[in-house]
């Protein structure tokens, strides 16, 4: 069975290229769908639209991600990943919330809306902690705070920015890792491949320059990474964790392993790149996903045997 995917873009990097490869080599017909270019009718599906069995968003810009998935929804067409996972995914507040409500352990975390309530969670979490934005990746404009001068300082920069992003003040206790956090990547909660990124810095981002190397999940991170799935509605996500002996108390019944660790999912992403991980594992990351989204568009193993 030939389906007809179209991938939703504004930038075609190296995860892009190798989920088109891989899509083409099995035969189906591939629709690449610049976000710059298209326009939306209200009330009427894009002729060029009309025969799509699955879009994969795989925008960069967010603002343009959430709008176009709610067209290609509203037109009937399913999406990769779904706008209601993306609305929760793209907001640190509301994926935060999200993971605490299904009862996922999270790093305890403050939203204010002033400087002087931002500084009054501060100081209740003690120094170090750490500032982020609702909307960001690639761990840009986070700051971890160490004394009450820089956090005067950098609360300041961030109010005058002018965005009214700048002015939601997300702060989260500062969690000790070991040097290293833990990516995966799920489809549907079910873990394609992990890996852990290292770094002599606090931000542990491959997109910053951290190691990678393959990391075995035990029987407590696979079911961390069903819940926090699960939390966020589902889909192709990358889910992070962090291993810690001492998560804050008001998260004292976090995931205990037999080793002694405990682990904390600290974001959900829904837009997840791979390809650092797909050099750290043996395992066929595009293949993987592709085997999930031939599945995602409604076709069986019997009929995909004719075409792969």
């Amino acid at each position: 069975m030939t389906l007809q995917i179209g991938i939703l873009y504004s930038r075609i990097r190296k995860d892009e290229k190798l989920l088109l490869s891989e899509l083409r080599e099995r035969g189906h017909e591939v629709e690449k769908i610049d976000i710059r270019n298209q326009e939306f009718a209200v009330g009427k599906v894009p002729e060029a639209f009309a025969d799509l069995d699955l879009v994969v968003d795989r925008c960069l810009a967010t603002s343009r991600s959430l709008y176009a998935t709610t067209f290609f929804e509203t037109y009937g067409i399913p999406v990769v990943n779904s706008n209601e996972t993306a609305e929760v995914c793209a907001d640190k507040v509301k994926n935060s919330l999200a993971l605490e409500g299904a009862g996922v352990p999270t790093p305890a975390t403050k939203v204010a809306f002033t400087k002087e309530t931002a500084m009054d969670a501060i100081e209740a979490f003690g120094y170090p902690c750490v500032l982020k934005p609702v909307v960001g990746s690639w761990g840009r404009l986070m700051a971890k705070i160490d004394s009450p001068d820089a956090a005067e300082a950098i609360l300041e920069h961030k109010a005058t920015l002018g965005h009214y992003e700048h002015k939601v003040f997300y702060v989260q206790e500062y969690v000790e890792k070991p040097g290293r956090d833990i990516r995966v990547l799920a489809t549907d909660g079910d873990p394609v491949a992990a890996m852990v990124r290292s770094s002599d810095h606090w931000i542990t981002n491959a997109a910053k320059g951290a190691e990678t190397d393959v990391f075995e999940l035990d029987d407590e991170a696979q079911e961390l990474v069903q819940k926090a799935s699960d939390a966020v509605g589902g889909g192709l996500l990358g889910v992070d964790l962090m291993e810690t002996e001492d998560v804050s108390e008001s998260h004292s019944e976090g995931s205990q392993t037999e080793s002694g660790q405990r682990y904390t999912v600290h974001e959900v992403n829904h837009t997840v790149e791979f390809k650092a991980l797909d050099e750290a594992v043996e395992t066929d990351v595009a293949s993987a996903v592709v085997d999930w989204l031939e599945k995602k568009a409604g076709a069986d193993d019997d009929q995909l045997e004719v075409t792969v």
